[in-house]
């Protein structure tokens, strides 16, 4: 898969048949409409999609812009898995805010891109102040020769599929129906990073992760979970949150692996497979939460 990060050099004459979305967390319905989008290629054309490196909210309200269900890596990885031939990934921008909707349509997508097929979603808006829906761009599109689908939001189970219904569920702790949603795994992914070295004093070693600010991470909480590392699976006990029984104001993820005993900072962990465990709490001094960490520690065993 081409990845192209600005449109200014994009110069392939095969048509695209195109998709435009936000795409976070490529869920079920996601793919459904890239399936489509794969199969309809024939010579001569290109299976794409247009999204960006950062959710639009994060230039327009950046107060209001939803933590990420995959990040950018995440992300590509993901649509790559779909067969697409090309990804735009475009840095959201007041170049691209400022697009009048029909220089969206007729400049970007039919003169640069060479659309030949648009699928979006039918609550789709774009261009500056969001004034383009799906009947504008059908009505431009259509009458220069580029088919147009607007796709209603797939379901699975009589629910419907989007990325902000799956935010709620992992924030609702509920990991086994947003992975249902997802059609894979919901991952945390970092890189170990040296912590305060408490974990070892405690007795329960724990990998400090250091992680994107806008991903999206559980409520704060201690949770079983499936630590990937070096391609191998270790049942873990993660803690997120703060540290409140040694007066922490940052919340941080720490995972213990049980039976695992090698320095490991500079790697990279992948958490998969979360369930919840308990909320946090502070305790009245270290022998307390030694004992209660303990405890957690079984708990994760028996599941």
């Amino acid at each position: 898969m081409q990845i192209i990060r600005s449109i200014d050099d994009y110069d392939r004459s095969d048509a695209v048949l195109l998709s435009i979305g936000v795409f976070d967390g490529v869920h079920l319905g996601h793919r459904a409409v890239l399936r489509s989008l794969v199969a309809q290629r024939t010579p001569g054309t290109l299976a794409a999609a247009l999204t960006f490196e950062r959710h639009p909210q994060t230039f327009l309200h950046p107060e209001d812009a939803p933590k990420s269900i995959t990040t950018v890596d995440e992300k590509i990885n993901l649509l790559d898995a779909c067969g697409l031939d090309v990804l735009f990934l475009l840095t959201f921008d007041e170049r691209i805010a400022g697009l009048a909707p029909e220089t969206f349509l007729e400049d970007v997508l039919l003169r640069r891109l060479k659309a030949k097929l648009l699928v979006v979603g039918d609550n789709w808006r774009f261009g500056k102040a969001r004034a383009g829906d799906a009947a504008l761009a059908r009505r431009v599109l259509e009458a220069r020769g580029c088919r147009f689908e607007a796709a209603a939001l797939a379901e699975s189970g009589g629910e419907k599929i989007s990325s902000s219904r799956i935010r709620s569920l992992i924030e609702e702790r509920r990991f086994d129906d947003a992975d249902r949603l997802l059609g894979s795994p919901y991952v945390v992914r970092g890189m170990v990073t040296a912590g305060e070295g408490r974990g070892h004093v405690l007795g329960y070693p724990t990998a400090n992760l250091a992680l994107p600010e806008e991903k999206l991470v559980p409520t704060d909480g201690v949770y079983a979970a499936t630590a990937r590392l070096d391609g191998a699976d270790h049942a873990a006990v993660v803690s997120i949150g703060s540290k409140p029984t040694f007066g922490g104001t940052t919340s941080v993820v720490e995972a213990h692996l049980l039976d695992f005993d090698r320095s490991i900072y500079g790697e990279q962990i992948a958490l998969h497979a979360w369930s919840f465990v308990r909320d946090q709490e502070r305790f009245e001094n270290a022998a307390a939460l030694v004992g209660q960490m303990g405890r957690d520690v079984a708990a994760v065993r028996g599941r």
